[in-house]
């Protein structure tokens, strides 16, 4: 059995020989997702940065239900899923895979809590996620290249390449990550893919929110737009017209844990 010196020298090994191929594109099931830096879809939507308002005014648990739930079943992110310790059968785990879901203010902001909150901001739903930080410290971690970000802001992860050493968990400041230490189809009903289109993953594999890149691909808005009643816009950053520009112009917005100068790109208007 390798010892972590040698473990780290062929993963480096392997990243250097991996590196050239984290820029180009790559297929997610049926979709075909681009890196920008390959001939583009005819329809796809693009963007020099993208990003995501989240308007915390317009949520509420039927919102919030409904927008988890279009996420996770499109992507096949399995329920939450309870087995029996190896070594103690009768102690249960409980073993979760998470790609949005909802949080309270004190635990999606610390550090960066305010010392006086008003009651109404302190018990306020915020839905958590990947931010696509403009510095992710997951990609500066991973050593395959596994977890790469696109010129346009897109952090994703290639799931074939995941050695499952998880030091992008160990880097992300948010909690987005989530590791299979189960056969994810086990959470799936009678184990198929309620989305036969996007891939079901395996045991000892990492998996994070892509932004729906497999959607913006074909011209499609992200499933948690499509569904949350005006809650949730995408956009071009880095477009001074668009309209997610605008929101975050005339509204107040705050990001999650801005001091650890990732560059989060999902923004919440309060």
């Amino acid at each position: 059995m390798k010892n972590r010196r040698e473990f780290l020298k062929t993963a480096g090994a392997t990243a250097v020989g991996v590196s050239a191929l984290s820029g180009s594109a790559f297929a997610i099931g049926e979709y075909f997702i681009s890196s920008k830096e390959t001939k583009p879809h005819a329809e796809e939507k693009t963007a020099t940065r993208w990003g995501m308002v989240i308007n915390t005014k317009k949520l509420n648990e039927e919102v919030i239900h409904e927008i988890t739930t279009a996420c996770h079943t499109k992507h096949n992110v399995p329920d939450c899923m309870t087995f029996a310790e190896p070594k103690d059968p009768k102690r249960k785990k409980h073993h979760e895979i998470k790609w949005i879901w909802e949080e309270h203010y004190h635990n999606a902001f610390a550090p960066d809590v305010v010392e006086y909150l008003s009651k109404k901001l302190e018990h306020t739903p915020f839905l958590v996620l990947c931010n696509q930080c403009q510095n992710p410290p997951c990609v500066q971690a991973c050593p395959t290249k596994a977890t790469f970000k696109r010129p346009d802001g897109i952090v994703l992860m290639d799931f074939h390449r995941c050695i499952g050493c998880r030091f992008c968990m160990a880097a992300c400041p948010y909690g987005s990550r989530s590791f299979n230490f189960q056969d994810p189809r086990n959470g799936l009903p009678d184990r198929l893919p309620t989305n036969p289109a996007f891939p079901t993953r395996m045991k000892g594999v990492v998996e994070k929110c892509n932004f729906c890149a497999e959607r913006l691909a074909i011209g499609k808005k992200p499933y948690c737009e499509e569904v949350s009643k005006g809650a949730i816009i995408t956009g071009d950053l880095g477009d001074e017209h668009s309209e997610i520009r605008k929101l975050l112009e005339e509204n107040n917005a705050i990001t999650r844990k801005s001091s650890l100068g990732t560059g989060p790109s999902v923004f919440y208007l309060v």
